[in-house]
């Protein structure tokens, strides 16, 4: 079948690889149609990607069509549309067993530890798909994008009122934007691409918007505040430039939670850390229940995906556009790759 593969940093190849075998027990083969391009990706390709080996086929934001099953599944159906939830878990370890499998300790998650979706086929177990009788293969694939801000929210444990900044108005800083606006809070966006500001106004109706180079952030953060600084701080940029100076930007007893990820060591000023009494907190993938829950508020017409998606390829024409994917003057929020 077509296949897409990360071969090294910065070379991506069309290979043919052997057709997936029939599903076993508890397993479903489905077709891929859509594949959303996330930052893993992007950073796979440049060589900068925790926890990654090449080569490696890529994907793990899908819209799959369910083809075939094995025995013991009766949650989905032949021809049902789904999402597909991309962290395998064991389901014995100690996160596993305290109901924190988006954390175990042996997960593989497709496209960045084993294989991913970038090709025809795919062997999945069927618990992992999340389906929709209503959405299309591009809403279905934006699914996982937007589990990891809604995890991230939901580990902040966000109180109505509050400041909440986002630093990165990338995929996962919008996803972060939607569900701090679904849980009350009052957004501010701190990013270094204007256009990308530009959009938060204009589509997710973001009020405050901050341009990184304009000046002094604390200062701005103040005057937008009343004095305050925001209560609560998401960083979704995986830079640790950005990661280290997010210190200054939370109050006295506020929490910062990194959701961005970079290889690397992040370092911080103690006093200053323990002055403040924070919170610091990591955020990793999503769980089962946020899919379920994305799908309902899509399909509710709560969240629009729509604008997202600024460029397509189809998987033939990828190798040759990805780079430019990688550019911040191409103007990326969401490409997407059709199979």
């Amino acid at each position: 079948m077509v296949t897409l593969r990360l071969e090294a940093p910065g070379r991506l190849a069309l290979v043919t690889t052997d057709a997936s075998a029939a599903p076993g027990a508890g397993e479903a083969l489905v077709r891929i149609h859509r594949v959303g391009i996330c930052g893993t990706d992007l950073h796979a390709f440049g060589g900068r990607q925790p926890f990654f080996t090449y080569p490696r086929i890529l994907g793990h934001e899908l819209g799959v069509e369910v083809l075939a099953l094995g025995s013991g599944v009766d949650a989905v159906a032949v021809g049902d549309r789904c999402s597909v939830e991309p962290y395998l878990n064991c389901g014995v370890c100690i996160a596993c067993r305290r109901g924190k499998p988006n954390c175990c300790a042996q997960l593989q998650v497709l496209g960045v530890h084993t294989d991913g979706g970038m090709r025809e086929h795919l062997l999945v177990p069927a618990r992992k798909l999340h389906r929709s009788a209503l959405l299309s293969f591009d809403q279905l694939a934006l699914v996982e994008t937007l589990g990891i801000g809604c995890h991230a929210v939901d580990r902040a444990r966000i109180e109505p009122g509050e400041f909440a900044l986002v630093i990165g108005a990338g995929p996962i800083g919008l996803a972060v934007m939607q569900f701090a606006v679904e849980a009350g809070a009052r957004v501010i966006v701190l990013d270094i691409n204007e256009a990308r500001l530009r959009f938060c106004q204009q589509q997710l109706g973001v009020a405050h918007t901050l341009l990184a180079t304009a000046g002094p952030v604390v200062d701005a953060l103040l005057q937008l505040t009343g004095g305050d600084l925001p209560t609560v701080v998401f960083d979704a940029t995986g830079n640790s430039k950005s990661m280290m100076a997010a210190f200054d930007y939370a109050s006295p007893g506020g929490r910062l939670v990194f959701v961005g990820l970079v290889q690397g060591e992040i370092t911080f000023n103690d006093p200053h850390f323990h002055r403040r009494e924070l919170t610091l907190l990591a955020s990793r993938n999503a769980r089962s229940e946020d899919f379920d829950r994305i799908i309902h508020l899509i399909e509710s017409g709560r969240i629009d995906t729509t604008p997202w998606i600024t460029h397509r390829a189809s998987i033939h024409e990828t190798p040759s556009v990805f780079p430019s994917w990688t550019r911040p003057e191409t103007g990326v929020i969401k490409a997407m790759v059709e199979l």
